[in-house]
């Protein structure tokens, strides 16, 4: 790649490891608050997929929303805005030799959606 010089004071695991995180931030700040329901929900996972595959280094990236959650819409529209507590995602990334997934999701114990580094390889 050609933007080498401006990643040159960081490991080549630091660079996977940055590249899937900027991509879960990315995720974070621009889907959560979209509103979705039981029928988008398939189709808004694939369009966070496909649209954050697009950014540098990563390989692959998997959502999931939760449908119990969606089940429980108590309002007349059936439908909710995501938030960070739906969401399941892995992010992988690749930046050359090293392989970095990055994942999100709600920890019951923490009571939040965390995002952190679950494998480099």
């Amino acid at each position: 790649m050609s933007d080498q010089k401006y990643f040159q004071n960081i490991t080549t695991r630091e660079r996977a490891i940055f590249e899937g995180a900027i991509t879960m931030g990315a995720l974070f700040h621009q889907f959560v608050g979209t509103p979705v329901s039981i029928d988008s929900a398939p189709s808004l996972e694939k369009a966070i997929e496909e649209s954050l595959t697009l950014q540098p280094c990563i390989n692959n990236v998997q959502v999931s929303i939760n449908r119990e959650m969606l089940e429980k819409a108590d309002n007349e529209y059936e439908y909710l805005s995501l938030t960070g507590d739906m969401l399941d995602v892995r992010v992988s990334s690749q930046y050359q030799e090293v392989n970095a997934v990055v994942r999100m999701h709600y920890i019951e114990e923490l009571q939040y959606p965390l995002m952190y580094v679950e494998k480099v390889d």
